[in-house]
């Protein structure tokens, strides 16, 4: 009896490795819950059953998957934050970094493994956005304004003002805007104006916002829609032309004065002759020296 009732959890196990990760479409149960943080939450275990032998929970955030209860106990750092119940994981209180789904995987006495997932959102209000916007643009071309902000959770909406006025999502529509051209996208915060005008000068300013307390404006700054410099670049043209016309003219007056000719093998020799000194015709004798 003892040898067979062995055998027969023996086969539940390899049963339980087999199937862990092989769950069923229908097995499936997902929901969302919202708290604010630093409030005590439970999360739920729908796929609990009566009688289960086995109940393991992970939690996934992006890419990364740990799992923080298994054998009956709670690993590092949730043992002293967690209470388990069959029905659920029970938090004191919670954080925004425990935003993230939570899996319940559940194996039966039969064999068979269910799971429930719970998508977890821990409420953080946004903080003061930052507005990165250029200060100065050249009419005709296109201006790129950026919002960000990262403490918010859920992740907020972003809104932009041009002189402490609300810019639309359509510009024509309104008639403070319908000189200008620029799009709006509310979930990155990136302002487009494409192409910029006159107009389009301004104090420039985002609003951050997720329903959690105050929606949050950044500082506004200043951008100047400029036209071209012609004069500038009539002058810098005429000053390139004089510039290298003054170099030609050195390479012409460097060449015309030979500074530029090679000449090969125009060593000098001089010859000097000592003349003989008081010496008669039979004892003259014609010496030279050569002085490299």
């Amino acid at each position: 009896m003892a040898g067979s009732g062995a055998r027969g959890w023996l086969q539940l196990l390899l049963l339980s490795a087999a199937s862990w990760s092989l769950i069923s479409a229908e097995a499936m149960k997902t929901e969302t819950i919202q708290v604010p943080e630093n409030d005590p939450i439970e999360i739920p275990c729908a796929a609990y059953v009566s009688g289960t032998p086995r109940i393991e929970w992970k939690f996934q955030k992006g890419s990364s998957i740990v799992l923080f209860y298994y054998d009956s106990k709670f690993t590092d750092p949730y043992k002293d934050r967690a209470q388990y119940t069959p029905t659920g994981i029970r938090f004191t209180s919670v954080t925004r970094k425990d935003t993230g789904k939570y899996i319940c995987q559940v194996l039966g006495s039969s064999g068979q493994l269910s799971e429930s997932e719970v998508n977890l959102v821990v409420k953080v209000a946004p903080s003061t956005p930052v507005a990165k916007v250029p200060t100065s643009v050249t009419i005709g071309n296109k201006a790129v304004l950026t919002c960000t902000e990262s403490e918010g959770s859920p992740p907020p909406t972003f809104q932009w003002y041009r002189d402490n006025v609300l810019m639309p999502s359509n510009p024509k529509m309104s008639p403070t805007f319908r000189n200008s051209s620029y799009t709006i996208d509310p979930e990155t915060g990136v302002l487009t104006i494409e192409p910029v005008t006159s107009f389009d000068t301004g104090e420039y300013s985002c609003e951050a916002s997720n329903g959690v307390g105050a929606a949050q404006k950044s500082q506004p700054t200043h951008l100047e829609a400029t036209e071209v410099n012609v004069g500038g670049i009539v002058a810098a043209v005429v000053v390139l032309v004089l510039l290298l016309a003054l170099l030609a003219f050195g390479i012409w007056f460097a060449y015309s004065r030979g500074f530029f000719s090679k000449r090969r093998g125009s060593t000098n020799k001089q010859v000097i002759y000592s003349q003989p000194s008081n010496r008669s015709d039979g004892e003259f004798k014609q010496t030279s020296s050569f002085l490299v």
